[in-house]
């Protein structure tokens, strides 16, 4: 375990990505295939596959008691060395400095004690977790608690843990990347390309495939230029869940982006998968939608996250999955069709409700895609999807055969409320800004969103002193600031919310500019926010079955 703490921690030190390549290939060549297979893994992020479908149910009430206890620090220090650092496997490797008995830990012995960790109940899990911690030195209790908190934060992507397999095997990283898709284990796949062992290439049911990913893009024109087609095809950028669908014969399941099965959410779904008539692996997008019309995402999260979906909910907010793409149909393999041909087999389906196929439109100059996009905003869509209609399904790629165009819906004069300590690049800086809009009718502040994007490494950096000398009330993680630092934030959307007394909360807001020069009486106000709702996601823009889906 020290050596592969030692080896992260060299990732973590260098912001070169070669580098970072090269350093975890060198530690790869080193390992057996079971320790590969854990490594990888591990490095990845997670205490386990994908595939494997396990959490650990590890809280951090429980984390921090078995911390206290070996480091026989009290509230006060250990608060301080999370702020200092805003990280669980940084602050517990500080912590633990000095507390531990050092010992050589193996991977197998780190793996056993994740799954006794998993398979434990309630407080039990603390023995485990204790028992490794007291063992390990500092560096591997960091990088350990790394692991289990799901978050390594030393640069390193599951991208990066690919070319890496690349370089130290030898071989490409398209190799590996085809490899992964139908693995859907890092580990595996790291062992397989050890082994030159590329001759599986058929998708397994009801192993998750990374989603295909689109990038973003501003304008029409940026979509053609970037795309360098003639034509293009265009889908509705609809607000709800992206879905894999799995059926074959009797069973049915669905998996979310994150690659987590989400099967009970969504029990319509599954029960009507047999009337498909077909063994396929769908990806689509999961909307609440009632009486032939689309209804808000803020209903549709009602059901997300759910064990179990009782029968008033099912009423309330049923669903539909709208779908967009075949991946796999009776027993074949479509990835590397074009979608021209994969759109045709999906028509040819016959499906019914509760599976609708995506309405598609084609463009054939910027003027014309721009003339779509207006359209499908005015219908309060999120915007468009733009595909090349030659395209292979990439798995896990973010390219240009896919695009999604996108534009700030509006944007807003806000008021900096509460800050947070960021992680990561933005470790020892104030970069999470909850912001807030002026209540007319109580003259009170009411919060609206978060944002931490937009500004320049300088300006967070200049604004974290601004902040400190601001403060009005400290609470560890985040401090409360006098509201006098004014933003333009855009968005793409607005949602009701229970989280905010506001009752509403922006959608992936980021900061357009600071406004030192608007004083806060002229802030936007809440009733500016619930025009804008009422507008473009009130009743009224509820979308039609007609403008969303064809059957």
């Amino acid at each position: 375990m020290l050596e592969f703490a030692r080896a992260g921690a060299a990732v973590g030190a260098t912001p070169a990505t070669l580098e970072k390549t090269r350093i975890l290939a060198a530690y790869f060549r080193t390992l057996s295939d079971e320790d590969l297979r854990r490594a990888a893994v591990y490095l990845s992020g997670r205490a386990f596959p994908p595939s494997q479908r396990r959490t650990l149910g590890l809280g951090w009430s429980t984390l921090s008691k078995v911390v206290s206890s070996i480091s026989s620090r009290d509230e006060e220090e250990l608060g301080r060395i999370f702020r200092k650092h805003s990280d669980l496997g940084d602050w517990a490797g500080e912590a633990l400095d000095g507390g531990t008995q050092p010992e050589p830990v193996t991977l197998d012995e780190v793996e056993k004690t994740l799954e006794a960790i998993r398979t434990a109940r309630g407080a039990a899990k603390a023995k485990p977790l204790e028992a490794l911690l007291k063992r390990l030195d500092p560096e591997a209790a960091r990088f350990f608690v790394k692991i289990i908190s799901g978050e390594m934060r030393i640069g390193l992507s599951e991208g990066l843990v690919e070319a890496a397999i690349a370089e130290a095997f030898g071989v490409s990283i398209t190799q590996v990347k085809r490899v992964h898709l139908v693995t859907g284990d890092i580990g595996e796949t790291a062992v397989r390309c050890k082994h030159g062992e590329f001759e599986a290439s058929t998708i397994t049911l009801f192993q998750p495939v990374r989603f295909m990913l689109a990038s973003p893009v501003e304008t029409p024109q940026e979509a053609f230029t970037r795309m360098g087609a003639e034509t293009v095809w265009t889908e509705e950028k609809y607000d709800g869940v992206r879905c894999q669908l799995h059926r074959q014969g009797t069973r049915a399941e669905l998996f979310s982006r994150d690659l987590k099965e989400t099967t009970a959410a969504f029990p319509e779904l599954v029960e009507g998968a047999p009337g498909i008539g077909h063994d396929v692996l769908f990806d689509g997008e999961v909307l609440a939608h009632r009486d032939g019309r689309v209804l808000r995402f803020f209903e549709l999260q009602r059901r997300l996250g759910r064990k179990k979906v009782d029968p008033e909910l099912r009423r309330e907010v049923p669903v539909v999955l709208v779908i967009f793409d075949v991946l796999w149909l009776d027993g074949r393999t479509l990835l590397d069709e074009p979608l021209t041909a994969r759109r045709k087999l999906l028509e040819g389906l016959g499906l019914e409700h509760p599976f609708l196929l995506a309405r598609l439109e084609e463009a054939t100059d910027p003027e014309h895609l721009d003339r779509i996009f207006a359209e499908t905003r005015e219908r309060g869509n999120e915007g468009l999807m733009v595909k090349d209609p030659l395209s292979p399904y990439t798995p896990g790629r973010r390219g240009l055969a896919w695009l999604k165009l996108k534009r700030p819906l509006a944007t807003l004069d806000v008021v900096v409320t509460a800050v947070e300590w960021g992680h990561g690049k933005r470790r020892g800086v104030l970069s999470d800004y909850t912001f807030a809009v002026k209540d007319i009718r109580t003259g009170k502040l009411v919060n609206v969103g978060k944002a931490y994007s937009g500004l320049t490494d300088a300006e967070i950096a200049e604004y974290t002193k601004r902040f400190l000398e601001i403060t009005v009330k400290d609470l560890g993680h985040t401090r409360m600031v006098q509201p006098e630092v004014v933003l333009e934030v855009a968005f793409d959307s607005i949602q009701r919310s229970n989280r905010h007394a506001s009752g509403y909360a922006l959608r992936f807001p980021r900061i357009v500019r600071i406004r030192d020069e608007k004083p806060v009486d002229e802030i936007d106000t809440l009733d500016r926010v619930a025009e804008l709702y009422d507008r473009y996601f009130g009743e009224k823009s509820e979308v039609p079955l007609s403008d969303v889906a064809e059957t």
